[in-house]
């Protein structure tokens, strides 16, 4: 009862209980009360074009290692990298390919060669891409200080997002929506203001966006010359969080590289001081400062036309981690807040009109017996109640119909018990006999029932999902304590009121 108290008392009720005392408490699920659903895509695409081009980048080194001539080298919109080799003895270039990756296929007629991956690494590759975003959406939901959101994987390329009380799901998907990848470049300060205009630029060399976030509306954003190869990772931060800057008072984002990011980014401001070193977010330059002096103490600062909004979401983006596919929301609802009152309403009738019948039924079959195993069942409401308490278990519908049916198991298992009491008195026995053979011979019967229920249960909770798991849980916590209460609880009351009144005969 002690755990099941918070459950009945509101948050500033709850405040105010002793630190002893337990706060833990039940958590209404999806269709309780009301929220967001979201079936998010991996764009597994996507994410394979990205290896191709990075793809591309290798060949091309490992080409020029070997001093071998190319042309056209470009990955295909099927991730493919193709290529023409100039010299029409150059021979079998496979060995050269192979040695980038072992999980290459390659493909030469003639001058023309093809590189793609195998298909044993793309279907690894997708499972890694799968659980990898679900790690970071479930990271970023948190980060939003979302209680009890169900994230779980639907086939080999979906995520299934619930989220309850999360009226409206536009910031969320804003956030869920972006790769929030970040990386460092050096810029290539040979290229000029006419190469730019006219896209020529050098191989090494890529035209990237100035990010126009806060100029006026119909701004055409500057493209910057960055070199390709990129000269530190986001993956090496550690901490990332919104500040303000002193002097223009405007909203910024602090980072904090791990050792190892703090050395290389030490390495690189020394080597370039006088360079200007270029910040990018999801393919877009959100700064590119000058380096006037080497940063060796591991951190810096990203400034930008930020609100405070967006500066708290790059930080909490950047601390989550970089999605490695893009997410495309595919399928989208939301569930009122009035339509989990009417389900939580309609819960409770159901549950209180079992109850009754419950109570009616054995008072009126098995008397004082009967009262016995409604008290238990009782024990047993509270028992389930504060176990999920502890547990900050998520309670749903399906889930209250769990407890329901446990209740009803709960005094099946008395009414085995008392009716083999009964055999037991009209074959003589007397009553105390009656009452012990009752409870020993249904044991085993007992025992085969709820263990059946209990493996049904746990199947449904560890192949289940979302609401079936919510069921699952409830079922498996309720069998377990109407065991007890059928068991042990009944037969205290029976054992203590058989010891005070000394009966001749069994009350049912």
């Amino acid at each position: 009862m002690l755990f099941s108290l918070p459950n009945f008392l509101n948050e500033e009720q709850r405040d105010k209980l002793p630190g002893w005392m337990p706060h833990h408490r039940v958590s209404l699920g999806l269709d309780l009360q009301g929220g967001s659903y979201l079936l998010l895509e991996v764009d597994f695409n996507a994410f394979m074009h990205d290896q191709a081009v990075n793809l591309t980048d290798s060949i091309r080194e490992a080409l020029r290692a070997k001093k071998i001539g190319y042309q056209n080298l470009a990955a295909t919109p099927d991730n493919k990298v193709k290529f023409s080799l100039r010299d029409a003895t150059a021979g079998d270039v496979t060995p050269v390919l192979q040695a980038i990756g072992p999980d290459l296929q390659v493909t030469q007629q003639g001058q023309d060669v093809t590189v793609a991956f195998d298909d044993r690494m793309l279907i690894e590759r997708k499972h890694q891409v799968l659980e990898q975003s679900l790690e970071i959406v479930e990271r970023r939901v948190n980060e939003t200080g979302t209680r009890e959101p169900i994230i779980t994987r639907q086939g080999d390329s979906r995520i299934l997002l619930q989220v309850p009380g999360l009226d409206n799901p536009e910031h969320l998907k804003e956030l869920l929506g972006r790769t929030a990848k970040m990386t460092f470049h050096l810029l290539n300060e040979n290229v000029t203001a006419q190469d730019i205009a006219q896209g020529t630029v050098p191989p090494d060399t890529r035209l990237v966006p100035e990010d126009v976030r806060g100029a006026p509306p119909g701004t055409q954003p500057h493209m910057l010359p960055l070199y390709s190869a990129v000269a530190l990772s986001g993956d090496l931060l550690v901490d990332a969080r919104a500040s303000y800057d002193s002097q223009s008072n405007q909203p910024d984002v602090t980072f904090r590289f791990n050792v190892a990011g703090a050395q290389k980014f030490a390495d690189i401001t020394s080597a370039n001081v006088g360079h200007r070193f270029a910040v990018v977010l999801d393919d877009k330059v959100v700064t590119a400062p000058k380096i006037n002096t080497p940063i060796l103490g591991g951190s810096g600062i990203i400034t930008g036309s930020f609100t405070p909004q967006e500066a708290n979401d790059t930080a909490m983006l950047l601390r989550a981690g970089a999605l490695p596919a893009p997410l495309k929301v595919v399928e989208e609802r939301s569930v009122g807040p009035s339509l989990g009152s009417d389900s939580i309403a309609a819960g409770e009738k159901a549950s209180m009109i079992a109850v009754v019948f419950v109570v009616v039924f054995m008072v009126a079959i098995y008397g004082l017996f009967g009262v016995f195993a409604v008290l238990a069942m009782l024990v047993n409401a509270f028992i389930i109640l504060a176990l999920m308490s502890l547990l900050e278990a998520t309670l749903t519908l399906p889930g209250i119909a769990g407890i329901v049916l446990t209740m009803g198991m709960a005094v099946d298992t008395n009414v085995l018990v008392y009716e083999r009491m009964r055999e037991e008195s009209r074959m003589g026995k007397n009553v105390y006999a009656a009452i012990e053979n009752g409870f020993r011979f249904a044991f085993n019967t007992i025992i085969d029932a709820h263990v059946t229920t209990l493996s049904a249960s746990l199947l449904l909770y560890y192949f289940g999902s979302g609401t079936v798991k919510g069921f699952g849980i409830t079922l498996s916590i309720g069998i377990i304590a109407s065991l007890f209460t059928a068991l042990l609880v009944t037969r205290l009351m029976i054992v203590t009121w058989l010891q005070t009144r000394k009966p001749k005969l069994l009350p049912i």
